[in-house]
């Protein structure tokens, strides 16, 4: 299955100016443990998704209580820099849309 088949909610956003971070929810334990048990949102699952160096994935939090994940990058660019594209961050998460996860 794709990760957009079993979360809820796929979205990225600034977490200030040199970072973006990932939000990823669910509705049920099930799908939750699934994609955790898959490893394919790991930092070097994530870094090599999104073809970045692995220094640069910040932060991987899996909150079970909320049916969570979170992961937090350096931004390549700042917010708002020359040559920048994504003001607010809210379109980087494209590539987690169509991420297979194995059953």
């Amino acid at each position: 299955m794709m990760l957009s088949d079993l979360a809820t909610v796929i979205r990225s956003k600034n977490a200030g100016p040199f970072e973006l971070t990932f939000d990823v929810l669910f509705a049920n334990q099930d799908d939750y443990q699934q994609v955790v048990a898959s490893k394919q949102l790991s930092a070097e699952s994530f870094a090599e998704l999104y073809a970045i160096e692995l220094a640069d994935v910040l932060s991987v939090v899996e909150f079970e209580p909320a049916l969570a994940i979170k992961i937090t990058i350096k931004r390549a660019r700042s917010s708002g820099a020359f040559g920048e594209t994504d003001v607010y961050g809210a379109q980087q998460h494209a590539p987690l849309l169509s991420l297979w996860i194995p059953n």
